[in-house]
């Protein structure tokens, strides 16, 4: 059985970076969207890191699209980073670029939400 993914959640200034590691799956839903709905009122920027996640397979990114739609509609600016260059390839072929941009690491992910 594969171990449940786990989320470190920090937050600071209207900015939240949910930490995930481990593998992403159907199994990991509260690590993606518990986390992201526990995320209090006014967090306007959210940063997703995904250096420590070695795999997403079409579950997991089901749940990290779910994350990316509900905040949109909540006026949320979402990034990424640390994702392999095949997850980055992925989510690129997926579209999902209009909600979400990738960065290759947190200080470019913190730039492009700063200000």
């Amino acid at each position: 059985m594969v171990a449940p993914t786990k989320a470190k959640v920090e937050q600071a200034d209207g900015t939240a970076v949910l930490r995930f590691d481990g593998d992403i799956t159907s199994a990991s839903q509260d690590a993606v969207l518990g986390n992201y709905n526990r995320l209090p009122e006014g967090t306007a920027r959210i940063l997703l890191d995904f250096t420590k996640v070695p795999y997403l397979n079409s579950s997991g990114i089901a749940l990290v699209i779910q994350l990316l739609m509900a905040a949109k509609k909540a006026g949320q600016k979402v990034v990424c980073f640390g994702l392999t260059p095949h997850f980055m390839k992925v989510f690129t072929m997926l579209g999902l670029a209009k909600y979400t941009s990738l960065h290759a690491d947190e200080p470019a992910a913190r730039s492009a939400v700063a200000g």
